[in-house]
């Protein structure tokens, strides 16, 4: 394409409107026929006699639109907030359209003024949008980050972020929220997460989190194992001591939900705890509700928890399914007793579970693997079921003999990460 040949200009701008725009950028608006923008950007500009076409989710569209009105020689720009090419829309359509039919016309991103204006540096932040990027996906990364910076939307607002990350035990951030920014109603606000979950804030927001400093890591008791500890480590309650998940079955277990630090993780049926404990070292700083309906069981679980120096487990004395009401979602969730509506139960907890999550059941008799089986295939097509047979090794009158451990099946179901 020659230099003659008409360009779109991708202008970028601020809360000010026209005033802040260099007199190139004010002149190009002035004179365009055609001004196309998103309606927060274009409410910017209400002095502007051109055509205006709001941009909306289909960007398909506005490559069609673009290339039916070059063809007529008309004056086209594109408005967009900040900088158009830090997760704006100019990258989309140069690689669409082709970069040499566009001239870009950069402002301050939204992103670089939130940072300016809590005094922060950015260069080491990490930064994305959650427009294009669900939190879920960027979980991982936010979790190591000193530093944060997010475009929020409409379905992933501040509130919902703070509340997104507290129920994920990620309650090491301060945050911060730049409302407006460059616009005379900008507002900024700075808080803990617990105070950010319970505010209101403008669609057009720029959201910071920065770690405190100082938050020790959660150290592990002298003596005890990350996961697969001796059963007799853990207090349990008489005549039933024995029914704790045996350490060769917890570990095997633990593996098979696959938990990752972070994690959100329910043990239903936790009896003495001994799964929630171990889960709850493998999800720091994530979260496990132990769910027990039994009242000396959820006693037993508090104690072992307060032995193991676990912090980020929630006992939860509730019968099952109606205690998964006020819980957050799950990333994995261990079933270590049905009763006798093992359908209801595992239908429920299956509901729950987040998109991509494990769901593990330890069954002790035929008749529940029958109906466990059954359910989990209907909920989730592939079961993985294992026997476990163990014998444990010891010494008798200065021979080596095996006593058996009774023997349990553990079933696996992963949920589709296209589920809803």
């Amino acid at each position: 394409m020659s230099a003659a040949e008409p360009r779109i200009h991708i202008i970028g701008v601020g809360g000010d409107g026209l005033a802040g725009l260099t007199s190139r950028g004010r002149e190009l608006l002035t004179a365009a026929d055609l001004v196309l923008g998103s309606e927060p950007t274009l409410g910017l500009l209400p002095a502007l006699k051109a055509e205006k076409v709001r941009i909306g989710s289909d960007l398909q569209e506005v490559v069609r639109l673009l290339e039916n009105r070059l063809s007529g020689g008309q004056r086209l720009v594109i408005v967009a907030g900040g900088d158009p090419l830090f997760y704006g829309v100019a990258r989309y359509l140069c690689d669409r359209l082709g970069k040499d039919r566009f001239e870009v016309l950069p402002h301050v991103s939204s992103m670089q003024l939130a940072f300016a204006r809590i005094k922060e540096s950015w260069e080491e932040a990490y930064l994305t949008n959650l427009a294009t990027h669900p939190l879920d996906d960027v979980l991982d990364r936010i979790r190591t980050a000193e530093t944060v910076g997010l475009f929020t939307n409409d379905h992933y607002d501040p509130a919902r972020v703070a509340r997104e990350l507290l129920a994920r035990g990620l309650d090491y951030f301060r945050g911060y929220v730049c409302e407006n920014l460059g616009a005379p109603n900008e507002r900024v606000t700075q808080g803990e997460l617990a105070e950010l979950a319970e505010l209101d804030f403008d669609p057009l927001n720029v959201m910071i989190l920065k770690r405190k400093p100082g938050r020790p890591d959660q150290p592990r008791p002298a003596g005890f194992r990350r996961f697969g500890n001796p059963d007799d480590v853990f207090a349990q309650s008489r005549p039933k001591s024995g029914l704790v998940t045996q350490a060769e079955v917890r570990a095997i277990a633990l593996a098979q939900l696959d938990i990752q630090p972070g994690h959100v993780v329910w043990d239903i049926g936790a009896g003495s705890g001994s799964v929630a404990i171990e889960a709850a070292q493998l999800a720091h700083p994530g979260i496990v509700h132990a769910i027990e309906q039994d009242a000396a069981d959820y006693h037993l679980i508090l104690a072992n928890a307060e032995t193991f120096g676990v912090k980020n487990l929630k006992a939860v004395h509730a019968t099952a399914p109606a205690g998964f009401a006020d819980l957050p979602a799950p990333d994995a969730v261990f079933v270590g007793g049905t009763g006798r509506e093992v359908a209801r139960l595992l239908e429920a907890a299956f509901a729950a579970l987040r998109p991509g999550g494990r769901l593990v059941v330890n069954i002790a008799t035929l008749e529940m693997l029958n109906a466990a089986y059954s359910v989990l295939r209907s909920l989730a097509g592939q079961v993985q079921v294992l026997l476990v047979n163990l014998a444990r090794g010891t010494e008798q009158l200065e021979t080596l003999r095996f006593e058996a451990v009774n023997p349990t099946f553990l079933l696996s179901v992963t949920k589709s990460s296209s589920a809803g």
